[in-house]
């Protein structure tokens, strides 16, 4: 009889030593049997479910491109796609651990991380869906089946890990991606009126946005 095979999120944490920001996913493996599993070539998809929070006004306005208004939230909070993962287990006998990289980016035009950005504290809530190859060791050939698609586990991941994780990679900055054109025309505004990076210019351009011009009749208004 082929054992069960089942799969349990046991903590998320940063890892320490890697270039770009990595979050490392502790699975626990655990077999129903005493039979040996030869490997496991793990896959994991991991979506975010908004609906497992609450969430306060400040985040709800940071929230605004992904869902809308709050009035719409009922139709237009669904779980979506956050990244997909993948690893090798090698063999074990009734349980094991394995190491899920989740590699994670501050490019907010990613869906996850512009989720992730407008949350202020509490928790992300993430939802692990596996699947992949279970290769058993068989007494005279190696036998192959597919990990069960019921097999999955929710996590709550802390805004604050995220937050630092970020922070250690990127201190006090961030990415925006710009089509070439726009990156060009915007040096070229830096370079017109001597700013030091093309951050003061961005943020010359905001500043001048926000300022109050005159109407027809004279009287003033904030430009939109």
């Amino acid at each position: 009889m082929t054992a069960d095979v089942r799969f349990q999120v046991l903590g998320v944490t940063p890892e320490p030593y890697a270039v770009t920001p990595i979050l490392a996913a502790e699975i626990g493996i655990t077999t129903s049997g005493d039979e040996p599993i030869q490997a496991i070539a793990l896959r994991c998809q991991v979506r975010i479910e908004p609906l497992r929070r609450s969430y306060a006004d400040e985040e709800a306005a940071g929230l605004l491109d992904l869902f809308g208004p709050r009035e719409r939230w009922a139709a237009t909070q669904r779980s979506f796609l956050w990244l997909h993962a993948a690893a090798m287990v090698p063999g074990f006998i009734g349980t094991t651990r394995a190491t899920l990289p989740l590699p994670c980016t501050y490019d907010v035009e990613v869906t996850g991380t512009k989720y992730f950005h407008a949350l202020r504290d509490g928790t992300i809530p993430l939802q692990f869906l596996f699947s992949g190859t279970i290769f058993d060791a068989g007494q005279q050939a190696l036998r192959v089946r597919q990990v069960s698609w019921e097999c999955e586990d929710s996590f709550e991941l802390p805004v604050a890990m995220w937050r630092a994780l970020v922070a250690q990679h990127y201190p006090d900055s961030g990415w925006v991606r710009l089509s070439h054109d726009t990156i060009t025309e915007l040096c070229s505004f830096k370079s017109a009126r001597g700013l030091l990076s093309v951050d003061d210019a961005v943020g010359a351009l905001l500043a001048a946005a926000s300022q109050p011009t005159l109407c027809t009749n004279g009287a003033s208004r904030e430009q939109p």
